[in-house]
């Protein structure tokens, strides 16, 4: 069982609660160095959060005594960590260039990894050099991915912040969503006899996935009748190979994953076909050897300096000494604009847990809700109430500064912005000051006071600064690894498994016997709901007409 924050971090809590950031700033001048973790040309500023040296200190010492480094070691070895489903963890494994054995029942992972990653680059290097054909012999010019969750968002980030106007290799869309609507948007403008397929699931059962490949599948028949397109415009990246192949499809078109490659996790498997195939060769073993800098960083390096390990005690320290119940996540690039949703599916399907390791409930809450968007457009939404509403959230700020092409002016305004908020939400603007101003003005008695009220922002808000120094392939493998890491060290503070989601199952358990309702008549179980129920009859009802 995970010990609970020890009782002097736990006055320290009740201390900091009721003292202001500026205060804090005020008693110790060296608090911004000193709250600053450096990695080659990155900086990670905690000074706005509302902890001490002191504190972060303490945190480190609690994360040893809950055993973490016996659990980094353990994951980066092979060790089942996922021990609700008796698996290992390898996604660190997949961008290890190392060929050294990782034996995980009794024989070489490492070995199985390389000769996946090896099938899926071939296949890539095919499709990106405009070598790989069709069904008609028609050249693939355009990749359809079918995923969901972490094997859509995941190469659906990679490629959206790394894919430049003009580059070479083939157009690509995603589909995850089982919404018709969402494939027939996405089939509109494609070529069948140019499109190649990319099957991105695990366990190749996932509904949405499976029903839309279905219908792409006869899309493609449709379109090329008499040519067998499965055979030869369409790859599968799954754990379940036997399955790919009751489908139609041929062995080399098979891409194989790991069971201990979990689904959040998956951009850096075969399902990371797509990557290579849409980003070149080069970006893609960039991306790998940037997460792996930062996965022997985290492994390596004392936790007082360690990037994932300090981040993970700061979101500890924000959720459970000091309990806020939200996070908020604010890339300042464009490039990032999906972070903050495949941030959120990797937290709260990794820690929204209630339940420890061990089956107990767990003693006090784990993850907080994650939300965000991208800087400036964040500005002139959801700022106003970051700045002026009831409710303190710590803000993540994700800033690259140097800018993507030439237009320094521009950039030097973007990173500005970034610094100016995290500023104003630290020591705000009391209403004395306003007042001051507006006296000038001419406004005087209660209409001064008012003026100047609805124009204060209190700050005291606390935020991290994460300053990367540019958006490439690298640098956003290294990011995404290092938030990987945060979550594991913050599962494992928590007492939870970071790496089950059983939760995901009950709805579509569910949904089968309501789909069988709507679209076949069935009856429902008997033991369905009354609002269920009423709810079918009516839609059932619309359906019919």
């Amino acid at each position: 069982m995970t010990p609970a924050l020890p009782e002097p971090l736990v006055a320290a809590a009740r201390t900091l609660r009721s003292t202001p950031l500026a205060t804090l700033f005020e008693r110790d001048r060296d608090r911004a160095r000193r709250l600053t973790l450096a990695w080659n040309d990155w900086r990670i500023d905690l000074s706005r959060e509302r902890l001490t040296p002191e504190v972060l200190g303490g945190l480190a010492d609690h994360a040893r005594a809950s055993g973490l480094p016996r659990w980094i070691e353990a994951m980066f070895a092979g060790e089942k960590v996922n021990v609700s489903e008796s698996r290992a963890v390898l996604h660190p494994a997949l961008r290890d260039p190392g060929r050294s054995p990782l034996s995980v029942d009794g024989t070489d992972a490492r070995a199985a990894l390389r000769g996946a990653r090896d099938r899926s680059a071939a296949w890539a290097a095919r499709i990106h050099d405009g070598a790989a054909r069709g069904a008609t012999g028609a050249p693939i010019r355009h990749v359809l991915h079918l995923g969901i969750g972490g094997s859509d968002l995941g190469p659906r980030l990679v490629v959206d912040a790394l894919r430049r106007p003009g580059a070479p290799g083939p157009g690509v869309t995603f589909v995850a969503n089982v919404d018709p609507a969402a494939l027939a948007r996405a089939l509109a403008p494609l070529d069948a006899a140019s499109t190649l397929v990319v099957i991105a699931s695990k366990s190749f059962g996932t509904q949405e996935t499976r029903e839309n490949a279905k219908a792409v599948i006869r899309w493609l028949d449709a379109a090329l009748p008499g040519t067998r397109p499965v055979a030869c415009q369409v790859l599968a990246a799954t754990a379940r190979p036997d399955l790919a192949r009751a489908c139609g499809l041929p062995e080399d078109a098979i891409l194989p994953m790991h069971d201990g490659v979990g689904g959040r996790f998956s951009l850096w498997s075969s399902v990371g076909v797509t990557i290579a195939a849409v980003l070149g060769r080069e970006a893609h073993l960039a991306l790998l050897d940037g997460a792996h800098a930062m996965d022997r960083h985290f492994r390596e390096t004392p936790f007082e300096t360690n990037l994932p390990v300090a981040l993970a005690l700061a979101g500890l320290w924000n959720a459970s000494a000091l309990e806020h119940r939200q996070r908020i996540v604010v890339p300042y690039a464009e490039a990032l604009a999906l972070l903050p949703a495949y941030l959120q599916q990797l937290s709260l399907e990794s820690n929204g847990k209630r339940v420890t390791r061990d089956g107990e409930p767990v003693a006090g809450r784990t993850a907080p809700a994650l939300w965000g968007g991208v800087g400036t457009d964040g500005q002139h939404a959801f700022f106003q109430w970051l700045h002026q509403g009831t409710d303190q959230v710590p803000v993540e700020f994700i800033v690259p500064a140097l800018p993507a092409g030439d237009d320094r002016d521009r950039h030097a305004l973007l990173v500005a912005n970034a610094l100016a908020q995290a500023q104003a939400l630290a020591l705000g603007r009391p209403a004395a000051a306003i007042e001051a101003e507006l006296a000038s003005t001419g406004l005087s008695g209660a209409a001064l006071a008012r003026a100047a009220a609805v124009r204060a922002c209190p700050g005291d808000r606390p935020s991290t600064t994460i300053l990367v120094p540019r958006i490439d392939a690298a640098t956003l493998g290294a990011l995404l690894a290092l938030y990987e890491h945060r979550n594991f060290v913050e599962g494992i503070l928590w007492g939870v498994n970071p790496f089950d989601q059983f939760g995901v199952e009950l709805g579509k358990i569910l949904a089968a016997p309501i789909a069988g309702a709507l679209a076949g008549g069935r009856p429902l179980p008997a033991d369905c709901d009354p609002s269920t129920r009423a709810l079918v009859d009516h839609v059932a009802a619309l359906m019919r007409r």
